[in-house]
Protein backbone atom coordinates (compact mmCIF):
# COMPACT_ATOMS: atom_id res chain seq x y z
CA UNK A 1 0.00 0.00 0.00
CA UNK A 2 1.32 3.42 -0.88
CA UNK A 3 1.08 5.84 1.98
CA UNK A 4 -0.18 9.73 1.11
CA UNK A 5 2.41 12.95 2.08
CA UNK A 6 2.09 15.50 4.02
CA UNK A 7 1.01 18.48 2.22
CA UNK A 8 -0.41 16.13 -0.73
CA UNK A 9 -3.84 16.97 -1.68
CA UNK A 10 -6.26 13.40 -2.17
CA UNK A 11 -9.98 12.53 -2.81
CA UNK A 12 -12.23 10.72 0.07
CA UNK A 13 -14.11 7.80 -1.26
CA UNK A 14 -16.77 6.38 0.73
CA UNK A 15 -18.36 3.14 -0.17
CA UNK A 16 -21.36 0.88 0.56
CA UNK A 17 -21.05 -2.88 1.46
CA UNK A 18 -22.70 -4.26 -1.91
CA UNK A 19 -19.48 -1.59 -3.68
CA UNK A 20 -21.74 1.05 -4.61
CA UNK A 21 -20.11 4.80 -4.13
CA UNK A 22 -21.65 6.42 -1.71
CA UNK A 23 -19.77 9.99 -1.26
CA UNK A 24 -16.61 11.46 -2.66
CA UNK A 25 -14.91 13.88 -0.85
CA UNK A 26 -13.34 16.15 -4.20
CA UNK A 27 -9.75 17.32 -2.08
CA UNK A 28 -8.58 17.16 1.30
CA UNK A 29 -5.32 18.04 2.07
CA UNK A 30 -2.76 15.11 3.96
CA UNK A 31 -1.49 16.41 6.86
CA UNK A 32 -0.13 13.14 8.08
CA UNK A 33 -0.07 9.92 6.48
CA UNK A 34 1.48 6.69 7.72
CA UNK A 35 0.53 2.61 7.21
CA UNK A 36 -1.98 3.03 10.09
CA UNK A 37 -3.06 6.99 9.91
CA UNK A 38 -4.02 9.41 7.60
CA UNK A 39 -5.00 12.82 9.12
CA UNK A 40 -6.48 15.43 6.61
CA UNK A 41 -7.86 18.78 6.40
CA UNK A 42 -10.42 20.42 3.98
CA UNK A 43 -12.58 23.47 4.02
CA UNK A 44 -15.27 24.60 1.50
CA UNK A 45 -14.89 21.22 -0.44
CA UNK A 46 -16.91 19.67 -3.39
CA UNK A 47 -18.92 16.70 -1.98
CA UNK A 48 -20.60 14.52 -4.66
CA UNK A 49 -23.14 12.22 -3.61
CA UNK A 50 -23.99 9.00 -5.25
CA UNK A 51 -27.39 10.20 -6.97
CA UNK A 52 -24.49 12.87 -8.56
CA UNK A 53 -26.13 16.08 -6.46
CA UNK A 54 -22.98 17.88 -5.20
CA UNK A 55 -22.63 20.67 -2.00
CA UNK A 56 -19.79 22.33 -0.09
CA UNK A 57 -19.04 21.36 3.33
CA UNK A 58 -19.28 24.40 5.64
CA UNK A 59 -16.22 25.09 7.88
CA UNK A 60 -12.92 23.58 8.21
CA UNK A 61 -12.50 20.10 8.87
CA UNK A 62 -9.66 17.82 10.74
CA UNK A 63 -10.12 14.10 9.40
CA UNK A 64 -8.88 10.98 11.43
CA UNK A 65 -8.82 7.70 9.35
CA UNK A 66 -6.82 4.70 10.76
CA UNK A 67 -6.28 1.12 9.15
CA UNK A 68 -7.02 -0.78 11.91
CA UNK A 69 -10.17 0.62 13.55
CA UNK A 70 -13.98 0.47 12.45
CA UNK A 71 -14.33 4.44 12.43
CA UNK A 72 -13.41 7.70 10.92
CA UNK A 73 -13.78 10.46 12.93
CA UNK A 74 -14.40 14.44 11.08
CA UNK A 75 -14.22 17.09 13.36
CA UNK A 76 -15.95 20.11 12.38
CA UNK A 77 -14.30 23.42 13.08
CA UNK A 78 -17.26 25.51 14.24
CA UNK A 79 -18.00 29.12 16.00
CA UNK A 80 -19.44 27.59 18.97
CA UNK A 81 -16.81 24.84 19.50
CA UNK A 82 -15.37 21.37 17.90
CA UNK A 83 -18.28 19.29 16.40
CA UNK A 84 -17.37 15.24 15.78
CA UNK A 85 -19.00 13.13 13.05
CA UNK A 86 -17.82 9.45 13.35
CA UNK A 87 -18.70 7.10 10.59
CA UNK A 88 -18.60 3.38 11.66
CA UNK A 89 -16.73 1.99 8.65
CA UNK A 90 -14.39 -0.26 7.54
CA UNK A 91 -10.49 0.59 7.67
CA UNK A 92 -9.09 2.80 4.92
CA UNK A 93 -6.88 1.60 2.11
CA UNK A 94 -5.22 3.98 0.40
CA UNK A 95 -4.07 4.02 -3.68
CA UNK A 96 -4.41 6.21 -7.12
CA UNK A 97 -4.30 9.06 -4.47
CA UNK A 98 -8.36 8.11 -2.76
CA UNK A 99 -8.47 7.04 0.41
CA UNK A 100 -11.27 4.66 0.42
CA UNK A 101 -13.93 2.80 2.99
CA UNK A 102 -16.94 1.43 3.21
CA UNK A 103 -19.75 3.30 5.33
CA UNK A 104 -21.70 0.93 7.59
CA UNK A 105 -24.59 3.87 8.36
CA UNK A 106 -24.23 3.98 12.01
CA UNK A 107 -22.80 6.84 13.13
CA UNK A 108 -22.06 9.03 16.42
CA UNK A 109 -22.33 12.82 16.52
CA UNK A 110 -20.34 14.17 19.75
CA UNK A 111 -20.90 17.78 20.70
CA UNK A 112 -18.09 20.27 22.01
CA UNK A 113 -18.97 19.24 25.60
CA UNK A 114 -18.41 15.61 24.76
CA UNK A 115 -21.52 14.28 25.20
CA UNK A 116 -23.21 12.17 22.20
CA UNK A 117 -26.18 10.77 19.98
CA UNK A 118 -26.27 7.56 18.31
CA UNK A 119 -27.17 7.81 14.68
CA UNK A 120 -29.18 6.08 11.68
CA UNK A 121 -29.56 2.87 14.10
CA UNK A 122 -32.83 2.21 11.87
CA UNK A 123 -30.85 2.64 8.57
CA UNK A 124 -28.24 0.02 9.80
CA UNK A 125 -30.73 -2.33 10.01
CA UNK A 126 -32.40 -1.93 7.31
CA UNK A 127 -28.86 -1.95 4.78
CA UNK A 128 -27.67 -4.93 7.36
CA UNK A 129 -30.78 -6.72 5.67
CA UNK A 130 -30.83 -5.33 1.87
CA UNK A 131 -26.67 -6.08 1.59
CA UNK A 132 -26.75 -9.17 3.92
CA UNK A 133 -23.83 -7.67 6.56
CA UNK A 134 -22.25 -10.54 7.40
CA UNK A 135 -22.67 -11.95 11.60
CA UNK A 136 -18.60 -10.98 12.03
CA UNK A 137 -19.07 -7.36 10.69
CA UNK A 138 -22.07 -6.79 13.04
CA UNK A 139 -20.03 -7.63 15.87
CA UNK A 140 -16.86 -5.75 14.75
CA UNK A 141 -18.60 -2.97 14.19
CA UNK A 142 -20.58 -3.14 18.17
CA UNK A 143 -17.03 -3.64 19.03
CA UNK A 144 -15.15 -0.80 17.46
CA UNK A 145 -18.63 1.09 19.09
CA UNK A 146 -17.49 0.65 22.36
CA UNK A 147 -14.32 1.38 22.06
CA UNK A 148 -14.95 5.01 20.33
CA UNK A 149 -17.43 5.74 23.34
CA UNK A 150 -14.58 4.63 25.64
CA UNK A 151 -12.22 7.28 23.20
CA UNK A 152 -14.77 9.74 23.61
CA UNK A 153 -15.09 9.52 27.60
CA UNK A 154 -11.14 9.81 27.97
CA UNK A 155 -10.71 12.22 25.55
CA UNK A 156 -8.34 10.10 23.66
CA UNK A 157 -7.12 10.40 19.79
CA UNK A 158 -9.33 13.32 18.17
CA UNK A 159 -11.54 13.77 21.49
CA UNK A 160 -8.13 14.61 22.83
CA UNK A 161 -7.60 18.76 24.60
CA UNK A 162 -4.89 19.38 22.03
CA UNK A 163 -5.57 17.39 18.83
CA UNK A 164 -7.17 20.34 17.22
CA UNK A 165 -4.45 23.08 17.88
CA UNK A 166 -2.06 20.32 16.73
CA UNK A 167 -4.04 19.76 13.44
CA UNK A 168 -5.63 22.88 12.57
CA UNK A 169 -1.56 24.73 12.74
CA UNK A 170 -0.31 22.35 10.36
CA UNK A 171 -3.37 23.06 8.08
CA UNK A 172 -2.28 26.33 8.21
CA UNK A 173 0.80 25.95 7.59
CA UNK A 174 0.60 23.29 4.70
CA UNK A 175 -1.83 26.12 3.32
CA UNK A 176 0.48 28.72 3.06
CA UNK A 177 3.12 26.53 1.93
CA UNK A 178 1.28 26.03 -1.59
CA UNK A 179 0.21 29.69 -1.59
CA UNK A 180 3.36 30.18 -1.78
CA UNK A 181 4.45 28.09 -4.18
Amino acid sequence: MTIPTEGELIQVHSYKHNGHIHRVWQETMVLKGTRNIVIGANERTLVTEADGRTWLTREPSICYFHAEHWFNIICMLREDGVYYYVNMSSPFVYNNKSLKYIDYDLDVKVFPDMSYMILDEDEYEVHSKQMNYPEVIDQILRNNLDRLLGWIKQRRGPFAPDFIEVWTQRYEFNKQVREDK
